[in-house]
């Protein structure tokens, strides 16, 4: 790296093409093979024209009413972690696609897949949890399913959950309207969800518990756009974490995008555990995070209003929307040197919501 500015004209990853003939564990990452799943698998099978705007809840139009409406499959490992376990979980994952619309969510669904053996006793704490979550969040789970597999073919159980939520009138917030000049925010410190998962499942201690940052956020964006009319995009940077978010918003409003990793809240423990483990923690999945792009001259009031609000007490901006190097983010370090930052391949740290 030097600290000259590069040129990123035709900058491409110099990795071979992939070709799978299997599904690995890679097309569930949120990452590139995730990605090339969607726009070569499903997309052509759904009838879907390639190049379609994608974002974390499709837009439904009814009308005099929009509906945001977003489904995910949660197949956490293990089903219990600081902080949370697989039925809240899979609350404020639902709730929190809906909100990145800029929605308030009003209605789940729960679709169970359990595992012949799992105990009563563990079904019923989860169920209660997730009935707790939907009850702070102020949704209601209104229809649901079960299936119930082999032993040995579930992991104990997997949960579906679909979220509608209605979106304000005037309000459009998606990827492609990222604009040169805007400012990127991110709600508060990263990388707790998915480093808490990993060192329950592996037994690993790192001086302090880290505790997941499960939480729902469309009170938080609420509170966001009735400060400024200007947020452009939002995104919960799960899967892929805040490197995932900002390359799929890059490549959808094909413009630039540039972040100060000193300006990047990285809690101390999950940096020392990112350290011990070889990740990177912009790559590390979040579950009570989001990333903003707002205008410029709306910043102070969406800042200000974040901080108001429980969930976005430590809300920072760490970069800005740049005509250069359209479709690529780039990070510079403490050095003063730039790195590119690339669509993860995969997840770090797979199984983790």
């Amino acid at each position: 790296m030097v600290a000259d500015a590069p040129n990123f004209a035709g900058w491409s990853c110099p990795l071979p093409l992939r070709d799978h003939d299997r599904v690995t564990i890679g097309h569930g990452g949120g990452g590139q093979l995730s990605s090339e799943l969607v726009e070569h698998l499903f997309l052509p099978a759904f009838g879907v024209t390639a190049g379609s705007e994608l974002r974390d809840s499709a837009l439904v139009d009814l009308g005099s009413v929009r509906l945001a409406f977003s489904t995910d499959s949660y197949v956490v490992r293990p089903l219990f972690f600081p902080g949370g376990c697989i039925g809240d979980l899979a609350v404020n994952g639902t709730v929190n696609d809906v909100a990145m619309s800029g929605a308030q969510p009003i209605a789940l669904s729960a679709g169970f897949i359990l595992e012949e053996g799992l105990e009563i006793a563990v079904l019923g704490r989860i169920a209660t949890d997730m009935g707790k979550a939907a009850e702070s969040a102020g949704v209601r789970v209104v229809t649901g399913d079960t299936k119930v597999v082999d032993a040995g073919l579930a992991d104990g159980l997997y949960i579906n959950t679909a979220g509608i939520g209605i979106i304000p009138e005037g309000v459009d917030i998606r990827p492609a309207r990222a604009e040169v000049g805007d400012v990127v925010i991110l709600s508060g410190p990263i990388g707790l969800h998915g480093i808490a998962v990993m060192s329950k499942r592996e037994n690993l201690e790192f001086g302090t518990e880290i505790v997941s940052d499960t939480a729902p956020l469309h009170g938080l964006v609420a509170a966001m756009l009735a400060a400024s009319a200007h947020v452009h995009v939002l995104r919960d940077p799960t899967r892929g974490g805040v490197a995932a978010s900002l390359c799929e918003i890059a490549a959808a409003a094909r413009v630039g995008i540039e972040f100060e990793e000193t300006r990047v809240p990285v809690p101390e423990q999950v940096a020392s555990a990112c350290s011990f483990l070889g990740l990177d923690p912009i790559g590390v999945a979040n579950e009570g995070k989001l990333v903003a792009i707002v205008a410029s001259h709306a910043v102070d009031d969406v800042i200000n209003a974040m901080r108001d609000h429980q969930f976005g007490r430590e809300a920072v901006v760490v970069g800005v929307v740049t005509a250069d190097h359209p479709g690529v983010v780039v990070a510079r370090t403490s050095f003063g040197a730039r790195r590119v930052v690339d669509l993860p391949l995969g997840e770090q740290l797979p199984r983790i919501c």
